[in-house]
Parts: structure tokens; C-alpha cells; sequence
């Protein structure tokens, strides 16, 4: 099993830079959709504790829970994306970047809390953590697509394709939301 969670960052880099079958493109967006959700995470460490939040903090933690819970689960869905390659399992190849759309579109969903709860010195990662799970989100469906058509099921893909169709509409409208109300603070 591949374990690039305990690798350099200079590693992993080197190694999907290079002419190597994997890691590849939804190992990549893992690894972006990660980088959101370690985002969310940090703006809710920065807030607990602090006065101003304090009516906030039930919520926060629970935020952090969710945050903590999908940045591991996209640090897996690395390796597994490279151990899916590896095996040249179809089912396993579709389902990890599934995975990462479906686990992008749940962390998008908690930037909004934070543009008012969270530590207004961090508001701008909220607003890149949003692009980042979006672009997660984007690279997982493109990888989705080539395993659907590689796998053959007219049925599955249909399927497949209709809940991610609906989920970017979402994805696109919350991380544009959060540029825009973000946007409005910064320039005050």
C-alpha cells in the first residue's frame, strides 16, 4: 500500500511530476480537497477560545470535528487513490474519486458558518478553502468520468452523474457566495 502521508510534501511532488503510472491526477485532488479542509480547521483553532466567538463554540467544535474527520479522510483517499491505479481495479478507480467529490461537497458546506464565526484575521482562508474543495470536487469528476467510461455501466453512470451534476451546482453557488460575502468584508 502506498503511503505518501509520510513522505515530504517534496516527495509526493516529485513523484506525480514524474513518468510514473501513479500518483496522478485524483490523487492530486485529494490532496487539494485536504488543504480546504485543513483550511476550516485552522480558522475554528484560531476562534475557540477567543471572547468574541464564545457564543459560537458548541458549533465551532463541531465544525472542527467534521473538518478533522474529512482532512483525514482525504489524506487516505491519497494513497488509496494510487493503490487503485496500481491494481488497475476499475470499481476501486471510480470509487476513490467519488469519494473525494462526495467528501469535497460535505466540507464545502462548512465554509458559510465560518464568515461569521470564525476569526475575522482568517477570513480569507475561508474563502480559499471553498476554492480549494471546489477544485478537489472538479479534478474528482474528471477522473469519475474516465472511470464510468471505462467501467461500461450506461446505468451506474447515469446515476453517478446526475448526483455529481447536482452537487456542482451547490458546490459552484457556495464557494461563489463565499468569494462574494468574504470579498465584502475585506473591502469593507
Amino acid at each position: 500500500m502506498s503511503d505518501y502521508r509520510k513522505e515530504s510534501l517534496e516527495k509526493y511532488s516529485a513523484d506525480l511530476s514524474a513518468r510514473l503510472p501513479a500518483p496522478g491526477g485524483g490523487s492530486a485532488a485529494a490532496l487539494v480537497a485536504s488543504l480546504g479542509a485543513s483550511l476550516i480547521s485552522m480558522v475554528v483553532n484560531f476562534t475557540l477560545g477567543k471572547p468574541r466567538y464564545a457564543k459560537y463554540e458548541k458549533e465551532l467544535k463541531n465544525i472542527l470535528s467534521k473538518s478533522e474527520n474529512l482532512r483525514l479522510k482525504f489524506v487516505d483517499l491519497v494513497d488509496l487513490d494510487v493503490d487503485a491505479y496500481k491494481s488497475r481495479n476499475i470499481r476501486d478507480s471510480l470509487n476513490v474519486p467519488f469519494m473525494v467529490a462526495r467528501l469535497s461537497f460535505e466540507g464545502i458546506k462548512l465554509c458559510p458558518a465560518l464568515i461569521k464565526k470564525g476569526n475575522l484575521n482568517l477570513i480569507s482562508d475561508v474563502a480559499v478553502a471553498a476554492q480549494l474543495l471546489e477544485s478537489g470536487f472538479a479534478a474528482a469528476c474528471v477522473n469519475v468520468d474516465i472511470n464510468l467510461k471505462n467501467l461500461g455501466d450506461n446505468k451506474l453512470a447515469v446515476q453517478i452523474r446526475r448526483e455529481l451534476k447536482s452537487k456542482d451546482k451547490t458546490i459552484k453557488r457556495i464557494r461563489l457566495q463565499t468569494e462574494e460575502r468574504v470579498g465584502k468584508i475585506i473591502r469593507g
